[in-house]
């Protein structure tokens, strides 16, 4: 099988800590960060600029990316969920803003006290700016595949928001199983729908949790109805605070093996990350949810 190229977005130094009891300081997620990129990771998701009221584990963004030694060719990412925060990820030095858009009002309400119209402005606000600004945008749509508070979120609702949110062109839309309920049949409807009504240029990708045990075979049926990159977090941590029992992502160590094994290329260096989720680890304190960091990557025996 030819190699095919899957980008992957290491968002562990952002939604893989924001659940943790453990809060760690500015510096250890910085240096998290250059594990990372030191691993091959392309883009990194390092910090998110929200409250440190609401969220302590994410306090002091700003340090983080003061802190991070920048490597060339690797996007480093915040993520905002309003103009203050979009605000301060620019003057932090990031060079991808991502914007989580909510797809229910009640999950708009309880993450980031708005509703999904007002959100839908703020959209197209923060892609104007980020065309000032000359950075990345991103639009991730949070709850896309179903919703704690109101349940179910039908596929023609997804689509009709995704629209919407990608008429005024981001550089990309991500649907995100924010408390991880998607099944494989879901993720191909949505990704493919989604390709079909995004403008183009506009790229398609997704963000899986693995709270059901179906995270891999999401991600999979993802890159096979042409998703072109996939959010994973090292170690498999992870979880919103705002949303009951949603656990961690997949682990991005677990997609990686899967990804190659099947033929397809990431540019990762597998030993270097299982290297960075043992690493964090042992800086938290307790074992993580993700597998191949235990088990190990497959040695076939030589017959």
């Amino acid at each position: 099988m030819g190699e095919r190229y899957v980008e992957l977005v290491e968002v562990g130094p952002r939604d893989g800590l924001q659940n943790e009891k453990e809060t760690l300081a500015p510096e250890v997620r910085a240096e998290l960060v250059d594990r990372l990129a030191d691993a091959g990771l392309p883009r990194i998701e390092a910090a998110s600029f929200v409250n440190p009221k609401r969220v302590p584990q994410m306090a002091g963004a700003e340090e983080v990316f003061a802190s991070i030694h920048h490597k060339e060719g690797v996007v480093y990412a915040g993520l905002a969920l309003n103009e203050r925060g979009y605000t301060r990820c620019v003057e932090a030095g990031a060079n991808e803003v991502r914007y989580a858009f909510p797809l229910t009002d009640e999950f708009a309400r309880r993450n980031q006290n708005t509703s999904v119209k007002d959100a839908a402005r703020l959209a197209v606000r923060l892609k104007e700016l980020a065309d000032r600004d000359g950075v990345r945008f991103s639009v991730t749509l949070s709850v896309a595949f179903g919703c704690p508070f109101e349940g179910e979120v039908r596929a023609e609702r997804v689509l009709e928001v995704a629209r919407e949110v990608a008429a005024p062109g981001p550089g990309e839309v991500v649907l995100a199983d924010t408390v991880g309920v998607g099944v494989p049949s879901q993720v191909r409807e949505l990704v493919s729908g989604l390709r079909e009504i995004a403008p183009d240029g506009t790229a398609v990708g997704c963000h899986f949790h693995d709270t059901r045990n179906t995270g891999i075979a999401n991600a999979v049926a993802a890159v096979e109805s042409g998703a072109s990159f996939l959010d994973a977090s090292v170690g498999g941590t992870g979880g919103c605070p705002f949303a009951p029992r949603a656990t961690g992502n997949v682990a991005t160590e677990d997609l990686v093996y899967t990804l190659h094994g099947m033929g397809y290329s990431t540019g990762v260096d597998l030993p270097a990350l299982i290297g960075c989720a043992d690493w964090l680890s042992e800086k938290l304190g307790k074992g993580l949810p993700g597998r191949l960091h235990k088990a190990g990557p497959f040695a076939p025996v030589a017959g």
